[in-house]
C-alpha cells in the first residue's frame, strides 16, 4: 500500500501533523463564535442568517465526507490531505476577505470542502504510519484528544483576535497552518499508493447532494421547527436521494462506497457509537457553554476558561488512560462504559441551578462526562477503521467521520428544539436553566442508548475471550 515511508523517527511527527488537521477542523466551528457579532454588523447578516456563518461549514464537511474518503483511496492520502490543505487556506482567504454575506458563506463552504477531503486522508495516514505497531492506540489517542483542545482554543483565539484584531484574522490565522502543514506533509507522512479506477459521478453526486440535504433539513429544525414544509422537503429529498445512492453503489463496477464493506464486523457497530457520542457530546458541550455565559454570566473567555478542566482531562484520558485499558480489556467494556460516564455526567449536568456555581454545579459533572468521552472515543474510532480492508481506511475514515458529524447535527438540533419547548420564550435565569437541563436529560438518553447498544453489537476482544478460556481451563 505504501510505496513512500518516513523514517521512524519522523512518524511522530507525522502525527503532529494529523493531529494538526483535527484540531484545525474543531477548530474552524468553534473559533468564529465570538466574532459574530462583528461579522453581523459589518457584513449586514440578519439574526436568522447568522447561523449560516456556522451551517455553511457543518453542511459543506458532513456532505462531502465520503466523497473525500474515496478520493483519499484513489489518488493517495497523502496527495488528498495536502490538497485538502489548500482548499481549506483558499476558503479562509475568501472568507476573512468577504465584503458580502454570499462571499462569508461561499468561502465558509470552500473550508467545510478542505476540511472534507482533509479528515478521513489523515485517518488512513495514521494508520498507514501505526497500523500493526503497539503504538496506535496511542496514536487514535493523540489524534482524538486534539478535538477538544481545538474546540476550547478556538474560544480563546476566536476572542483575542477579535478585540485586538479584527474579525477576519479568526479565518486567516488557519492560512499559516495550512502553510507549515503543507511545508513539512512530504518528508513526514508516507505516499500511499493509489488504486485503479475512477471516480463514481452518479454516486458522488447523489450521496454528496444527500448527506448535504439531510444535514441542512436538520440544522434548520431548531429555526422552523421538524414539521416544517422547509423541513420534511431537505430530510424527504436527503433520504430519497440516499435511497438512489445505494441503489447506484450495488450496480456500480467502481462504486463511491462497496456495499459490502458494510458486511465488515464491528464497522456498523462502531460507527453507531460514534453517532451517538457526537448526538450525546455536541450539545453537552454546546448548552454547558450557554449555561456558563447566559446564567451565571461568564464572559466568552470565562466560559472557554471553565472548559479547560474538562479539555484536559479529555486529553490526559485519552492519551493515558484509554490505550492502557484498551490493551487490556478491549474496546468493548470501555465504549459500554464510556457511554454509561458519559450519561451519568450528563444526568448530575441536569440538576444546574439559576444560582448555581461552577464548582458545584458543572466541574464534578463535567469532569465525569469528560472521562466517558475519553474512554469510548478512541475503542470506538479504532474498530470503525480496524474493520476495513487496508485498500479501504480512506472510505471507512469518511464513514466514521460522517457517523460523528451527523449525530452531533441531529443531536444538537434535537436538544436545542428540546430546550426550546421547555424555555417557551422564557428569559429569567430560571426559565433557561430548566431548557438547558432539559437538553442535558436529552443528551443523557442519547448516551444510555449508546452503553446499551454498544453491549449488545460490540465484541469481545480476542484477547478477552482468551484470557477467559485460559481462566476456565485453570479452573477446570
Amino acid at each position: 500500500m505504501s510505496t513512500s515511508q518516513p523514517p521512524a523517527r519522523r512518524r511522530w511527527l507525522g502525527l503532529a501533523l494529523i493531529a494538526a488537521a483535527q484540531f484545525v477542523v474543531i477548530m474552524d466551528t468553534s473559533i468564529i463564535g465570538v466574532a459574530l457579532p462583528d461579522m453581523q454588523a459589518e457584513l449586514g447578516f440578519t439574526p436568522e442568517s447568522l447561523s449560516w456563518v456556522f451551517n455553511a461549514y457543518v453542511i459543506a464537511f458532513g456532505g462531502l465526507l465520503l466523497l473525500g474518503g474515496r478520493l483519499s483511496d484513489l489518488f493517495g492520502a497523502r496527495r488528498i490531505f495536502t490538497t485538502g490543505w489548500v482548499v481549506l487556506a483558499a476558503g479562509s482567504v475568501l472568507a476573512g476577505a468577504a465584503g458580502s454575506v454570499g462571499v462569508e458563506l461561499a468561502g465558509r463552504a470552500v473550508q467545510g470542502a478542505g476540511a472534507a477531503l482533509i479528515a478521513p486522508a489523515a485517518l488512513s495516514l495514521l494508520v498507514a504510519l501505526f497500523g500493526g505497531t503497539k503504538d496506535l492506540p496511542r496514536a487514535f489517542a493523540i489524534y482524538g484528544a486534539a478535538a477538544p483542545i481545538g474546540g476550547t482554543v478556538g474560544v480563546f483565539l476566536g476572542g483575542v483576535l477579535t478585540e485586538y484584531a479584527s474579525w477576519p484574522w479568526v479565518f486567516y490565522i488557519t492560512v499559516p497552518i495550512a502553510a507549515l502543514v503543507v511545508m513539512l506533509t512530504p518528508g513526514s507522512l508516507p505516499r500511499l499508493a493509489g488504486q485503479r479506477g475512477s471516480v463514481d459521478l452518479a454516486g458522488a453526486i447523489t450521496g454528496t447532494a444527500g448527506l448535504a440535504a439531510v444535514v441542512y433539513g436538520v440544522v434548520r429544525v431548531p429555526e422552523v421547527g421538524w414539521l416544517a414544509v422547509e423541513t420534511l422537503v431537505a430530510l424527504g429529498a436527503g433520504i430519497l436521494l440516499l435511497v438512489v445512492f445505494i441503489a447506484v453503489q450495488a450496480r456500480s463496477r467502481q462504486p463511491l462506497v462497496r456495499l459490502g464493506i458494510f458486511r465488515a464486523p464491528q464497522l456498523g457497530a462502531a460507527n453507531v457509537a460514534q453517532l451517538l457520542l457526537g448526538a450525546a457530546w455536541v450539545p453537552m458541550w454546546f448548552f454547558l457553554n450557554l449555561y456558563l455565559q447566559n446564567v451565571l454570566g461568564a464572559s466568552a473567555f470565562g466560559a472557554g476558561a471553565a472548559l479547560l478542566p474538562m479539555t484536559i482531562l479529555i486529553v490526559l484520558g485519552m492519551t493515558l488512560v484509554a490505550p492502557r485499558l484498551l490493551a487490556k480489556f478491549g474496546p468493548k467494556p470501555l465504549v459500554v462504559a464510556g457511554f454509561g460516564f458519559l450519561a451519568a455526567g450528563l444526568v448530575w449536568l441536569a440538576s444546574i441551578r439559576p444560582d448555581g456555581s461552577f464548582v458545584v454545579d458543572v466541574l464534578p459533572a463535567s469532569l465525569i462526562a469528560a472521562f466517558g468521552m475519553a474512554l469510548a472515543f478512541v475503542p470506538s474510532l479504532g474498530v470503525a477503521i480496524g474493520a476495513a480492508r487496508p485498500e479501504e481506511t480512506g472510505i471507512a475514515s469518511g464513514l466514521v467521520n460522517t457517523s460523528y458529524q451527523i449525530g452531533s447535527a441531529v443531536g444538537l438540533a434535537g436538544a436545542t428544539v428540546l430546550s426550546s419547548m421547555i424555555i417557551s420564550g422564557g428569559v429569567e435565569p430560571a426559565d433557561l436553566t430548566n431548557g438547558y437541563s432539559g437538553a442535558f436529560i436529552g443528551a443523557a438518553i442519547v448516551a444510555a442508548l449508546g452503553a446499551a447498544i454498544a453491549a449488545v453489537t460490540l465484541r469481545r476482544s480476542q484477547r478477552a475471550e482468551v484470557a477467559d478460556s485460559e481462566e476456565q481451563a485453570v479452573k477446570a
